[in-house]
């Protein structure tokens, strides 16, 4: 497995823990509403994937706290792309 797709795995089972742990809710509830919009699983995980992308940039980066009310924002704006607003 690729460098790119061993990342992707990862991410993916941070959205899979989260909607399986319901925390925060509103990833199951981005996850159902981008699902009623017609998107794919793999669509919607990807979505979901990019807002969990941009705060595990700024932890790593600026070495913050995961910002959950960001990461909720970012969320409920799907499917427009989520933005670094540092």
């Amino acid at each position: 497995m690729k460098a790119k797709e061993r990342r992707r795995e990862m991410i993916f089972d941070i959205v899979r823990n989260q909607m399986k742990n319901n925390d925060p809710p509103e990833t199951n509830l981005t996850y159902k509403r981008l699902r009623d919009m017609g998107y794919s699983d793999f669509d919607t995980m990807q979505y979901i994937g990019q807002c969990i992308a941009v705060e595990l940039y700024h932890v790593l980066k600026f070495k913050e706290p995961f910002d959950e009310q960001r990461y909720i924002r970012h969320l409920k704006q799907l499917p427009e792309e989520p933005y670094d607003d540092q």
